[in-house]
């Protein structure tokens, strides 16, 4: 069985750098893709799995929007990690602000954050409380898609899987590159190296 090919999408900030060198990323990502490059775009179309890093320049995203939304049109997995202003340039796809609290993690309080879909096999990957750190905002994603975590329960999902294209999209509102890369939360980390390790299974046995 050859390797999944996994792209992950970074703009050569200080914390996707120190995330392209955890051997988890490396075990698992065959192509870091410095977005400023056109080789970046031009290899996309060649890959399974394309993951957006999270606090990417909204600016460029929204400039090759055509390009990234290509890949679940082809059949392939993309992958929207936070603060991107996703709602910007993904369509049927809307966004409501909320602030962030950064220490419910250390405080003990109660987020107010819920899984669902237990069956979901993202959780053979990720426990409940890998989600319960921050995030940046709710997203009301198009009808059809499965929340996989939410916030304000119902009002929105930090966390959700669409497959109404003949690929799939993968979105969430929170940002475990910058955490993990920044060595700050370590449920972040665990996120992170979790759907990493989902993306290949899912990609590997399709």
């Amino acid at each position: 069985m050859s390797r999944p090919r996994i792209g992950l999408l970074h703009g050569g900030a200080s914390y996707h750098l120190a995330t392209l060198a955890d051997p988890v990323v490396t075990e698992h990502v065959t192509h870091p893709l410095y977005l400023p490059e056109q080789s970046a775009l031009d290899t996309l179309s060649t890959l399974d799995t394309v993951i957006v890093c999270d606090r990417l320049h909204p600016g460029l995203l929204r400039e090759h929007a055509g390009t990234l939304r290509e890949v679940p049109e082809r059949g392939g997995t993309l992958v929207v990690l936070g603060e991107v202003e996703a709602h910007t340039w993904l369509p049927g796809l809307r966004w409501s602000p909320r602030p962030t609290n950064f220490w419910w993690w250390r405080t003990g309080e109660d987020p107010g954050i819920h899984t669902h879909a237990p069956d979901h096999p993202i959780w053979n990957h990720l426990n409940h409380e890998d989600v319960i750190w921050h995030y940046h905002g709710l997203l009301h994603p198009p009808a059809g898609a499965t929340v996989l975590a939410s916030a304000d329960d119902p009002a929105g999902a930090i966390l959700y899987e669409d497959r109404a294209s003949p690929g799939r999209l993968v979105v969430t509102t929170m940002d475990p590159v910058h955490h993990h890369g920044s060595n700050f939360m370590p449920a972040a980390t665990r996120l992170l190296h979790g759907l990493l390790h989902w993306l290949a299974a899912e990609t590997a046995a399709a």
